[in-house]
């Protein structure tokens, strides 16, 4: 009991709304959602004996283990959902740990230029860790913080990582004023030809010549990774900065932890009196195979971030003007586990912002071999309502793409919902994951299966949603 004092309780359970209602104790010890093999988990820090005795009559199931030195970074690992067609690709072990320590042992090959190296000291050992959570698909570790922020570099390419926040927060619901404003919109949806008109000039010759500056494959950025730590990222972020500006928008670089790149955020004003806003997003980070940090991030998320800038691009050559404020964010440290979008998230959320709806954009153009164009929406963590608004723009203005739901989720759109914004995220198919090169050094545009043409109509879903959302004039 003098541990448990000292340090706490960690708890994880499977997520029901009950557990966060604002008299449980629960809601005020929030560490965030995380999946393992399609449930919702929940992580909490208990603090005193009576929220324990308080919480245990509202769970089905937990699991319970003292908290982590503080000095310690808590580690949420995760195998991503993929399609039964990747399962050839992935080492067959009985247990994450057991794929934790293959991938850690195996060599570190440092052979790209210096510049491009990871600016943080690159593990090459096995960190010494302590698992609180473990099942084949999932666990919960902690480690030496610096050694956390670089094991997504150790993990085999189909693991996921997330740092935990260091410390708890409470737990948002997304309130009904909210909702109601999202329905309103449903509600008044219809065909408009001046949108249709607007969304079909984007431009992909364009988005082909941005995404091959990103991935380094035009031979003049220079970008060999965009990891969150590389001085490819920081070109990126100066870059994507620079286009956005150019289009009539005000931009600023956002740090949020020392050493990452930081998030871009760019605004165009509203022309009538609101402070009402509208956010959609991708990130510009990458992941590359272990072994290597080359991560040219062609589709995760290359394809997400010039789909927003082609946006951007369209915004500026149509000369739209908008109604409500209007926000395009390129964000970082998604792959360490959402950690800029959080910060951005809880900024907005101190600030007071009323921000109608979020949508992120996260691999949109890798398509498997005789699929058709597809748009995936998130079935589990989201909001329903803002993800049948983007269905049904998507059914409108881009009736190529068959939709569906998938389970590769979540993105950094999971930020804005924990903090009771309404979000959701687009993702290149109605299914797990299906592309042989996520998180690999491989994920380049100029191979098979990257399609600009579902790229291009996942972009005009987004940009249909900002205009109907935002409202428009030109």
């Amino acid at each position: 009991m003098t541990l448990f004092r000292q340090l706490g309780l960690l708890l994880v359970t499977p997520f029901t709304q009950n557990l966060m209602t604002t008299e449980s104790c629960l809601s005020n010890n929030f560490l965030g959602n995380y999946q393992d093999a399609g449930t919702i988990f929940t992580i909490h820090i208990i603090r005193d004996d009576e929220c324990l005795q308080a919480s245990s009559s509202r769970l089905n199931s937990a699991h319970y283990g003292p908290a982590p030195d503080p000095r310690e970074q808590l580690v949420w690992l995760e195998k991503a959902a993929i399609d039964e067609t990747l399962q050839a690709h992935i080492p067959q072990s009985k247990s994450i740990l057991n794929e934790l320590l293959l991938s850690l042992q195996a060599p570190v090959i440092q052979d790209e230029p210096e510049l491009q190296k990871i600016m943080s000291s690159h593990a090459t050992t096995i960190p010494s860790y302590n698992v609180h959570y473990s099942t084949d698909t999932a666990a919960l570790i902690s480690l030496d913080s610096e050694k956390a922020r670089v094991i997504d570099t150790l993990l085999p390419p189909f693991w996921k990582s997330k740092l935990l926040p260091t410390a708890p927060s409470t737990y948002l619901p997304i309130p009904t004023a909210a909702i109601a404003t999202v329905k309103t919109i449903l509600t008044r949806l219809k065909f408009d030809p001046v949108v249709a008109s607007i969304v079909n000039n984007i431009s992909v010759p364009q988005i082909q010549n941005d995404v091959r500056f990103l991935t380094g494959e035009d031979g003049k950025s220079g970008i060999i990774s965009r990891h969150s730590f590389s001085t490819g990222a920081i070109t990126a972020a100066n870059w994507l900065r620079a286009r956005v500006e150019d289009t009539g928008a005000t931009c600023r670089l956002s740090p949020f932890l020392p050493g990452f790149a930081p998030n871009v955020i760019c605004r165009y004003d509203a022309i009538k009196d609101t402070n009402a806003t509208v956010l959609v997003s991708g990130h510009y980070d990458s992941r590359g195979s272990f072994g290597s940090i080359r991560a040219p991030g062609g589709d995760d998320d290359g394809s997400g971030t010039t789909g927003v800038l082609s946006i951007a691009r369209t915004i500026a050559r149509k000369g739209v003007k908008f109604h409500s404020n209007v926000e395009l964010a390129f964000f970082a440290g998604e792959e360490q586990g959402l950690l800029g979008s959080r910060a951005y998230a809880r900024e907005l959320r101190e600030a007071g912002a009323n921000l109608t709806l979020m949508v992120q954009a996260d691999m949109t153009a890798y398509r498997a071999p005789g699929e058709p164009l597809q748009l995936g929406l998130p079935d589990i963590i989201g909001s329903p309502e803002v993800t049948q608004l983007v269905a049904n723009i998507s059914a409108i203005y881009s009736p190529e793409l068959t939709i569906g739901f998938t389970p590769a989720c979540c993105s950094d759109h999971q930020s804005f919902h924990e903090q009771g914004f309404p979000a959701t995220q687009v993702f290149e198919r109605a299914g797990p994951i299906a592309d042989p090169m996520y998180h690999n050094s491989g994920d380049l545009s100029g191979r098979e299966g990257f399609d600009l043409q579902q790229l291009y109509a996942i972009a005009k879903v987004q940009f249909a949603t900002i205009l109907h959302t935002a409202g428009y004039e030109l």
